[in-house]
């Protein structure tokens, strides 16, 4: 009978863990996440760390509260074809790693160690990756990608893009323990998010997604080329106009 009841659960569980994301995924579609998996776990770094003065910084805005120029900016800085796709961008995964061999391959004839590579994450799976799981290294990296994709594809077929962009843009780190358009705004430019500018969101998207390694308040060379290559961007893609093609 033990062994009956344990396999019992044993098929039981993996539906369990299905039906819980699924409500956990369509509850936010209407519900404004109170914190995040990454805030969290920030958070509990800073306890263990013995540093209990540590808050993170995080004040929710809905998306028609927030300048437009920030929602903008994270796409054009992250995800260009993020109205397009449907949670994975499979000719910008091709691209980085076609870049990314060549990064390698040239470090490896300077015998130094590669500096940048890039990444092909959507929006989509960014937001899946910071609101639901965790970082992670080794095999649990490699479980969280799986989940990921889990996540990915529910945040894509139960919500729509608005809700992801502006989820995105309350949850995104964009400073050590600062995370939203809101809370970086006040800590860098010491404004509401409503009164960013065009440069004010580049600058803030540009330190993506390294912000502990980056400052949006002073920015280094690399953040200021990389603003200006965002705010063209921004123009290309239409502008604050391109918002609203969204669903």
């Amino acid at each position: 009978r033990p062994r009956r009841r344990w396999r019992a659960w044993l098929w039981k569980l993996p539906l369990a863990l299905v039906v819980f994301s699924v409500a956990q995924v369509l509850v936010l579609r209407f519900v404004d996440p109170p914190f995040s998996m990454f805030m969290a776990a920030r958070q509990l770094d800073a306890v263990l760390e013995g540093d209990f003065r540590f808050r993170i910084a995080q004040d929710w805005r809905d998306l028609d509260r927030m300048s437009p120029n920030l929602p903008l900016a994270l796409v054009a800085a992250e995800d260009q074809n993020f109205a397009r796709h449907n949670g994975f961008d499979f000719t910008a995964i091709e691209k980085a790693q076609k870049h990314n061999e060549k990064m390698v391959a040239r470090a490896e004839k300077r015998g130094k160690p590669v500096r940048r590579l890039r990444g092909a994450s959507t929006i989509s799976q960014q937001t899946a990756k910071n609101l639901f799981l965790w970082q992670g290294s080794g095999p649990t990296r490699w479980l969280r990608k799986g989940l990921e994709v889990w996540y990915t594809a529910l945040i894509e077929a139960l919500w729509p893009k608005t809700r992801i962009l502006e989820v995105y843009a309350n949850i995104a780190e964009f400073g050590d323990g600062i995370y939203g358009g809101q809370a970086a705004a006040r800590s860098f430019f010491r404004k509401d998010a409503a009164k960013l500018t065009a440069t004010e969101a580049a600058r803030l998207a540009a330190v993506l997604p390294s912000p502990k390694r980056y400052s949006a308040s002073r920015p280094g060379p690399y953040v200021q080329r990389r603003t200006r290559a965002i705010e063209r961007q921004m123009r290309a893609i239409g502008g604050t106009s391109y918002l609203r093609t969204l669903d």
